[in-house]
C-alpha cells in the first residue's frame, strides 16, 4: 500500500530508506530530501509516514517525498515493491536500510520467537531489500547502498547474544557487497552507530554519549559525500570497538558487557 503525491521529477536522484518512521531512518530521510534526493519512505507504520512526507512535500514541493507501507519480513513482497518504487521516483541512486528491531533478554533467556523476529528483520530483511539494490546499481554501474549496522557487532557480549550477532552478519555482508560492487563503480556504506536518541535505549542501563538521529545522520550523509566505506557514528566510537576487539577472550567472557 502507498500514498504518493504527483510524479516526482526525474532531475531529481531518487534515495530509498526502509525503516524511515523513527529515529536514525527517519532523520536520514529528511536530510537526504532536503539535500535534493526524491526519496521513497517505508515502513509499517503508514500513518507516520504520511505525516513525515506530508511535512517535507509541503517545504519541499509535492513528490519530493513519498509513503509505502511495508512489513521487511514479507521478503516475497520486495522485488514488486522495489519495482514500484523504482517507477514512482523515476531514478534511484541510493537505498538505505535502516530497519531493526531489538529484543528485550534476560541474562538467563533464551527465546527462540524473539531470536527468529530479530533475525528475520536484522538480517533477512536487509539482505531481501539490498540484494534488489545491488542487481540494480551493478547494472547501472553506479549508486549507492548504506546500511546500518552497529558497534553491538564487534563482540559476542553477554547481553543480547542474537541482536550482536545479526549486526555482526549484517556488517559482514556488507563488506561482502562491497567486496563484489566496487569494482563495478558501486558505493556500499556500512555505518556503525553508538548509543542514538530512540526508542532502541528504553531500558538500556549505562548509556553514555548519547547523540540525536539528527546529529546520526548530518554523520552518516558526510560519510555518503565522502564515499567513506565503513563509518562509527560518531567517529569516537571507533577507538571503542578497537578496544572491544583486542581484549583477549579469557578477559572479555569476564566483563558484564
Amino acid at each position: 500500500m502507498t500514498t504518493a503525491p504527483p510524479a516526482a521529477s526525474t532531475a531529481l536522484p531518487g534515495a530509498i530508506v526502509v525503516g524511515a518512521s523513527s529515529g536514525i531512518g527517519e532523520a536520514l530521510a529528511q536530510r537526504l530530501a532536503r539535500e535534493g534526493y526524491a526519496v521513497a519512505l517505508l515502513a509499517r507504520r503508514l500513518d507516520r509516514l504520511t505525516e513525515i512526507c506530508s511535512r517535507l512535500n509541503a517545504e519541499l514541493g509535492q513528490g519530493r517525498a513519498r509513503a509505502y507501507a511495508h512489513d521487511v519480513t514479507r521478503y516475497d513482497d520486495v522485488p514488486a515493491l522495489f519495482a514500484t518504487v523504482l517507477r514512482d521516483l523515476g531514478r534511484v541512486t541510493l537505498v538505505v536500510y535502516c530497519s531493526g528491531v531489538i529484543e528485550r533478554i534476560g541474562l538467563s533467556e533464551y527465546s527462540f520467537d524473539k531470536d527468529r523476529w530479530t533475525v528475520e528483520v536484522n538480517v533477512l530483511g536487509a539482505i531481501a531489500w539490498l540484494n534488489q539494490a545491488a542487481m540494480l546499481f551493478e547494472r547501472m554501474g553506479s549508486g549507492s547502498i548504506v546500511g546500518i549496522s552497529s558497534i553491538a557487532g564487534e563482540r559476542g557480549r553477554v547481553r543480547n547474544p542474537v541482536y550482536n550477532a545479526t549486526k555482526a552478519a549484517f556488517t559482514t555482508y556488507l563488506e561482502a557487497l562491497r567486496n563484489r560492487l566496487t569494482r563495478k563503480g558501486v558505493h556500499v556504506l556500512t555505518v556503525k552507530p553508538g548509543f542514538v536518541n530512540t526508542a532502541f535505549l528504553e531500558g538500556i542501563p549505562n548509556t553514555f554519549w548519547v547523540i540525536s538521529p539528527e546529529a546520526a545522520a548530518a554523520d552518516i550523509w558526510k560519510s555518503l559525500r565522502r564515499r567513506r566505506q565503513t563509518v562509527f557514528v560518531p567517529a569516537r566510537w571507533g577507538l571503542v570497538a578497537l578496544a572491544l576487539r583486542n581484549i583477549p577472550s579469557s578477559i572479555f567472557r569476564r566483563l558484564s558487557i
